[in-house]
């Protein structure tokens, strides 16, 4: 079930992890310490490029209708497990040390550590109200941390000029970090198509920018410990996740927990 992934580059790479595949995605097999550490070893390896994803329900059953999606999470420096039942299945198929790690915790305890590391911050995605709330809030809860520039790109596909305007200003502010917040799969696939011509290691956290910015209330922690977030999310948000959620959840039951895929 399992397969142990390397990262590919000039500099001595982290230690190697534990990967499940799950519907065809390679799925990381860790915890949030172990996910940090390999974070922090990849930025002191000296690796200036590629992407890290967020696997959930969704994104794991888009992947497997997708091929080309599916390629851009499995090309991925590390895929981590965004969604409680991911980290459920991964122990189930022999992995224990599995858990969550969902992206908007993960963009916190990064923050969280940041000015031990000299870690330096860019956000790309959203509103422009979203990531001014977002600032705020990161200047409230972690004043070290060095935030070098936010874009909020149109909602629309760019000209070649304003593609090369964004990168060459998010390059200008030399960030280790780049965070990335379009949703799933338009972040996956950006990270992907900047892969090289961005300097800085990006993530796909999704939701992450409106939580941070206070825009939406994250579930209770009982509801987070039996995988029932998405649940309080569809509360939230019930005519734009219904969908999502009702089909992607049963093909996921169907495909990965009863077929073993």
């Amino acid at each position: 079930m399992g397969k142990v992934r390397n990262m590919t580059c000039t500099q001595a790479p982290p230690a190697s992890v534990p990967v499940v595949n799950i519907m065809g995605v390679h799925i990381a097999a860790l915890d949030m310490p172990r996910l940090v550490r390999y974070i922090s070893d990849a930025s002191s390896s000296g690796i200036r490029t590629g992407y890290f994803c967020a696997a959930n329900v969704h994104t794991t059953v888009t992947a497997y209708e997708d091929s080309g999606y599916r390629a851009i999470l499995n090309n991925s420096l590390l895929t981590f497990p965004d969604g409680g039942p991911i980290a459920a299945l991964g122990r189930k198929r022999g992995f224990p040390e599995m858990q969550r790690t969902a992206g908007p915790d993960l963009l916190r305890e990064i923050l969280s550590v940041s000015a031990e590391h000299g870690w330096r911050h860019f956000f790309y995605g959203s509103t422009t109200e979203t990531l001014s709330l977002m600032e705020k809030n990161i200047k409230n809860n972690f004043p070290d941390a060095v935030i070098t520039g936010m874009i909020s790109p149109p909602f629309r596909p760019l000209s070649t000029q304003e593609d090369e305007a964004f990168i060459q200003q998010i390059n200008a502010a030399e960030p280790d970090f780049i965070w990335v917040g379009l949703g799933a799969p338009k972040q996956e696939r950006w990270m992907a198509e900047h892969q090289g011509s961005v300097s800085g290691l990006m993530f796909g956290v999704g939701a992450a920018f409106d939580l941070l910015a206070g825009n939406y209330k994250r579930a209770p922690l009982w509801m987070r410990e039996h995988n029932l977030e998405w649940a309080y999310r569809l509360l939230q948000e019930p005519k734009r996740l219904f969908s999502r959620y009702f089909f992607t959840n049963l093909k996921f039951i169907l495909e990965a927990v009863i077929k073993g895929k």
